[in-house]
């Protein structure tokens, strides 16, 4: 009998980035300082990946990701939700909070 880890069943917000992007910068600087510290990131912790290396293996069910930043919120090997883009503090974390009362685990406060 194969045993599933609980890291690979929980839920990520992955972020496809670039060095040169100037709105996951914008990012970094409005919400990325905080989200470590908020039920958003208990409920799907942030995980970043270039968007040019090579897609991590556990991630490669991802596809068509075409801009920086791009969040892709999966759950239990799948994609769940993705905000394509950076919209400001305010839309992002609405945005967010719709995508993830769709995760199986309800989350506590988002």
């Amino acid at each position: 009998m194969a045993v599933v880890s609980q890291a690979a069943r929980a839920a990520e917000l992955i972020m496809f980035e670039s060095v040169t992007c100037t709105w996951c910068e914008k990012f970094d600087a409005e919400v990325g300082v905080v989200y470590g510290n908020t039920s958003e990131a208990r409920c799907a912790p942030l995980r970043r990946v270039d968007v040019h290396d090579p897609r991590p293996g556990d991630l490669t069910f991802i596809k068509g990701v075409l801009y920086t930043p791009t969040f892709v919120l999966v759950e239990d090997g799948r994609e769940i939700g993705r905000l394509t883009g950076y919209p400001g503090e305010d839309f992002f974390w609405s945005l967010l909070g719709v995508e993830l009362k769709k995760l199986k685990a309800q989350c506590n406060g988002s």
